[in-house]
């Protein structure tokens, strides 16, 4: 049985600004920690890349990292506002020890967080979390003065992100004559993202590109794309691209205004590697899956496999399978062929690749997958110990909701791993049916644990 982490969830350490452990003193000693670990043995390199994304309190945990680093011996290259997956490529271009993101995501700016990649541009593995953890417990000790880490700015690091993203398609692919919305979320890819497309030859409006440090995610990105679409059907653009806050995640609108997600974008850029004889092993999704996106592989004899919800696990699924290509509903597409996470721009511009090699637009490419209704309802719990699935009303509860559904849908619980509260997901092929279904199930989970 694994050892429970104390701080670390899914994706990270996260929560609200001000209030433990997302307080200065506590990113100090992390930082400390994890500078304390990275020397010892585990890499013969000293350098630590620390970027943001372009929430207020981004400032402060900045220079607390850079203490706490600094305090264990470790030299820092400040990058300043970058997308996650930028930190996980540049972690590698720099021969970097590890590349730490000062990001909340798709929260709003009230929440902040820390995630940190390996020296491969991946997760760190939960036995090094763990050893973080354990020394974040210790008495905080300075290395002697001669010892002490320096940090230096990384001026050019957008410039070398962009050409990274320009490079992850065929040099004689060119978007001259496209017009593209892109929704920026007011976050890490403000000054990214419109630089990419419109070098590659597009014509790009923007949205979501004046962050203050407080709108982050606020009526705008992936989470929120309702500007996007009305800002596609406005412009008369051929498409939209809508980013969250930290860059990782990706959603977009067809010229029709109409939302594309991350099942139908990982199924246009799967197909379109299939018939390349580019696509190594199987498609990996995860529970949350829509299974219309299972059905329209398996028409086309693409084998597919589910994982648990997060990017680590879809990941790691990725490398055991030898697969190449998974992702999330959310819209947080691998494309392990390109890079090492999660990448909103990147995955973008394969969709964006896949249209102009077929000249079909992207409401015609999504149409070889048929969505499932889905329904899902967050029940917020009094207490994050609670082992909802266990609980026997609940268990009664499934069980009646799949003997309705039988063959035609599915029934998930699963609780969320930054926020605690359980998220009940019905599946099937009749709307009315799956929305009812998934009110009751959701009444009975709120009942059974809040007694």
């Amino acid at each position: 049985m694994k050892q429970q982490r104390k701080y670390f969830g899914t994706d990270g350490i996260r929560g609200k600004v001000g209030i433990s452990p997302i307080t200065p003193d506590f990113v100090l000693k992390l930082g400390w920690a994890i500078g304390r670990i990275l020397s010892k043995g585990y890499h013969n390199k000293n350098k630590v890349l620390i970027g943001k994304d372009t929430r207020i309190s981004g400032y402060m945990f900045e220079s607390a990292l850079e203490a706490g680093l600094s305090a264990a011996g470790m030299d820092i290259r400040l990058l300043g506002p970058m997308p996650t997956p930028a930190i996980a490529y540049l972690t590698r271009t720099f021969h970097a020890a590890a590349g730490i993101v000062i990001s909340a995501s798709h929260n709003h700016f009230e929440d902040n967080g820390i995630k940190i990649f390996s020296e491969h541009g991946t997760k760190l593995p939960y036995t090094t979390e763990l050893e973080i953890e354990q020394e974040i417990d210790k008495q905080m000790q300075t290395v002697e003065p001669m010892r002490l880490g320096k940090a230096k700015r990384i001026e050019d690091a957008t410039g070398r992100y962009i050409e990274f993203c320009k490079s992850t398609i065929p040099y004689n692919i060119s978007f001259e004559g496209l017009k593209i919305v892109i929704d920026c979320a007011h976050g890490a890819t403000y000054n990214v993202a419109p630089n990419v497309f419109s070098e590659l030859g597009a014509m790009v409006k923007t949205i979501g590109t004046q962050p203050n440090g407080f709108n982050i995610n606020a009526g705008y990105g992936s989470t929120q794309p309702q500007a996007l679409q009305t800002a596609v059907i406005h412009h008369h653009a051929d498409l939209g691209i809508a980013l969250d806050g930290d860059g990782d995640r990706v959603l977009m609108v067809d010229a029709k205004g109409e939302l594309i997600d991350g099942d139908e974008l990982l199924f246009i850029i799967a197909q379109a590697r299939h018939k390349a004889g580019d696509l190594q092993g199987s498609v990996i999704g995860t529970v949350m899956s829509n299974l219309g996106l299972e059905q329209a592989l398996k028409k086309q004899d693409i084998p597919f496999k589910r994982s648990a919800v997060g990017d680590r696990y879809v990941l790691k699924m990725l490398q055991e399978t030898g697969s190449n290509v998974g992702g999330e509903s959310s819209g947080h597409i691998i494309c392990l062929d390109r890079t090492t996470t999660g990448d909103g721009i990147i995955t973008a511009l394969q969709v964006l690749v896949t249209s102009i090699q077929t000249g079909l637009p992207l409401h015609i490419l999504k149409n070889g997958m048929k969505k499932y209704p889905q329904q899902m309802i967050n029940v917020p719990l009094n207490s994050n110990e609670i082992d909802v699935v266990s609980l026997p009303a609940v268990q009664t509860a499934v069980k009646e909701a799949e003997n309705i559904l039988a063959e035609r849908g599915r029934v998930l619980l699963r609780k969320s791993g930054t926020e605690p509260l359980v998220r009940v997901m019905v599946e099937g092929t009749n709307k009315q049916e799956v929305e009812m279904i998934t009110q009751k199930l959701a009444n009975v989970v709120k009942i059974a644990t809040n007694i």
